[in-house]
C-alpha cells in the first residue's frame, strides 16, 4: 500500500540528532514517506550549535512549492523556521493541511533559534492555523502560554538519560506520522509519547559525542553473533 506523505519544514543538524535527521528517520520508522524543506543549515553537535546559515526565503518557497505541488502531503510538521517571513509563508501555504507546529525557539544546549520577531510571527500567523502545537516548557512560556486541546507541552520521555538531543523533534514528527496514518489527536499524542520513551530507552547507555547524545533513531539491534535482529 502506498504510504501517506508527511512534510517536515525544518533545519538540518550536522550531528544527526535533531531537526530533519530526526524527522525523516522517525517518519520512516513509523511507515510514512518523509519529504523535507530545509529552512536552515546548522553546524551542530552534542555540545551545541556552532553556526546557523538560514536558507533564503525564495529557496525555501521553491522547495515548498515542489513538495506541495507534486507529493501533496496531507500533514506538514514544522521545526526551526528561522525568520518571520518563513513562518508567514508556511502559514499561508499550508493552512489547508494538518499542521503540526513544533515551535523550536531554543536548542537543548541553549542556542537561540528564534528571536522575538519569530515568536510574534508564530502568534500572528502559524498558531491560529495549527492542528496541534508541541512546545517545550520554555517555548510555551515564550509564546505566552497558549492553551487548548491542540497545545501539547512536551516534558521529555520520562527516561533517565543524557541522550535526549532531538526529543522534541522526534515527538512532533511521530505525532505527525500517526495523524497521517489516520489516528485522531488524542491517540496520536499518546502513540508519539510511547515512541519517544521507547527510543530513549534504546539509546540511554550510548556514548555518542561529548555532550547530550541523540535520541536513538535506529530500529534494529545487533545480536551477540553480530547479525541484525
Amino acid at each position: 500500500m502506498t504510504p501517506p506523505v508527511v512534510l517536515t519544514v525544518a533545519a538540518s543538524d550536522s550531528g544527526g540528532g535533531a531537526g530533519i535527521a530526526a524527522d525523516l528517520t522517525t517518519f520512516a520508522a513509523l511507515g510514512v514517506h518523509g519529504a523535507c524543506v530545509v529552512t536552515a543549515v546548522t553546524a551542530q553537535d552534542t555540545l551545541g550549535v556552532r553556526a546557523v546559515h538560514r536558507v533564503p526565503l525564495d529557496v525555501v518557497e521553491a522547495q515548498l512549492d515542489a513538495v506541495l505541488d507534486d507529493l501533496d502531503p496531507p500533514v506538514v510538521k514544522t521545526g526551526v523556521l528561522g525568520s518571520p517571513e518563513v513562518v508567514a509563508l508556511v502559514a499561508r501555504r499550508c493552512a489547508d493541511r494538518t499542521l503540526v507546529v513544533d515551535p523550536v525557539l531554543v536548542a537543548t544546549t541553549g542556542a537561540v533559534l528564534g528571536d522575538e520577531a519569530v515568536v510574534a510571527a508564530y502568534a500572528e500567523h502559524l498558531l491560529p492555523v495549527a492542528a496541534v502545537v508541541t512546545p517545550n516548557e520554555r517555548e510555551h512560556a515564550a509564546l505566552g502560554r497558549p492553551d487548548g486541546p491542540g497545545v501539547v507541552v512536551t516534558r521529555g520521555g520520562g527516561v533517565a538519560t543524557t541522550n535526549d538531543h532531538g526529543t522534541g523533534c522526534t515527538y512532533s514528527s511521530a505525532l505527525a506520522a500517526h495523524l497521517a496514518l489516520g489516528a485522531d489527536l488524542p491517540a496520536a499524542t499518546a502513540a508519539a509519547a510511547s515512541y519517544v520513551t521507547r527510543q530513549l530507552l534504546v539509546g540511554r547507555d550510548w556514548q555518542l559525542g561529548r555532550g547530550r547524545g541523540p535520541v536513538a533513531h535506529v530500529h534494529t539491534a545487533p545480536t551477540p553473533e553480530g547479525d541484525i535482529a
